[in-house]
């Protein structure tokens, strides 16, 4: 079954919380469930972190809690240690009968600081294969539990660049799947296509954010930062004509492998200067449209 989802960051964003500060949280979860009709909606820091008081948050609007981002420390820490550090994360996900934790390696990043994004982490291929040894054992610790981990690629992070997607899925086994991103991947210097076809088999979350090239462009040659790019309009939603993915394709490729789960937009825009109600609006419209077009939803 394919569900719907969307990610409170075009509201009132994560990293950088003076973005969408002034918008109230009710307001985000009326939007989103009532008005819109997304079926769920991913972790936020307005949330509750209490998981019956999250669930029964999100119910009032008609929402399911998704998941959300774990960022893990193994490239500084032991799998025990990390083990150990997720089992709030972990219990929130647990009551909310979610099915995938998303998890990205932040030991390192630089997209929440004010560095060009240009100058992220990179690790060598020996090193690359050590985080995916410790990496694929928490993720077979988590399945024990009955959560999926799910990667996600993430500029600004060590796996970025499509060569770095491969390598982490080389790298790791039967437990590690991946959380594809049609922006990061775009933005990340990728064919969103090929990389997707390459690892449709593994993926067990989709995110459709999609990006404005002109605009990510000049975040390279400018060096500005991840946030720096987001205020400036780095990423949209699915169906906007600045956009430069093309998403028909990708659910092509999702429905031909018989993909099942949530495809969420987590396109994280500047409130002020980009309505959140009118461009979720777009995107979900147009990924349902695109959806029964390529037969992966039949109503």
């Amino acid at each position: 079954m394919i569900r719907f989802g969307t990610n409170p960051i075009a509201w009132a964003n994560d990293d950088d919380q003076s973005i969408g500060a002034d918008i109230p949280t009710h307001r985000i979860l009326d939007e989103a469930g009532r008005q819109i009709g997304f079926d769920g909606i991913e972790n936020g820091h307005r949330w509750p972190d209490d998981p019956e008081a999250l669930r029964a948050l999100l119910a009032d609007y008609g929402l399911t809690f998704i998941s959300g981002w774990y960022s893990t420390n193994l490239l500084v820490q032991s799998v025990e240690d990390e083990i150990n550090a997720c089992q709030a994360h972990l219990t929130k996900l647990l009551h909310n009968a979610c099915k995938v934790m998303i998890v990205c390696e932040t030991s390192n990043a630089i997209h929440g600081a004010d560095v060009p994004v240009n100058d992220r982490p990179r690790l060598t291929s020996d090193e690359m294969l050590a985080f995916g040894k410790k990496l694929e054992a928490f993720a077979a610790y988590l399945a024990s539990q009955g959560i999926t981990l799910v990667y996600h690629h993430h500029m600004g992070t060590i796996v970025e660049s499509p060569a770095e997607i491969d390598a982490l899925m080389a790298a790791t086994g039967p437990q590690t799947h991946l959380l594809f991103d049609a922006g990061h991947c775009a933005f990340g210097g990728g064919d969103p296509v090929a990389v997707l076809i390459r690892h449709a088999a593994r993926v067990r979350h989709f995110h459709a954010k999609n990006i404005r090239p002109a605009i990510t462009a000049q975040v390279r040659s400018k060096g500005m930062s991840f946030l720096q790019g987001v205020l400036a309009g780095a990423f949209t939603v699915p169906g906007d004509q600045e956009g430069g993915v093309d998403f028909a394709p990708l659910l092509q490729i999702l429905a031909d492998v018989g993909y099942e789960g949530w495809i969420v937009i987590e396109a994280e825009q500047d409130p002020v200067q980009r309505n959140p109600l009118l461009y979720q609006t777009l995107g979900l419209a147009t990924l349902k449209r695109l959806s029964k077009q390529v037969g992966l939803i039949r109503s």
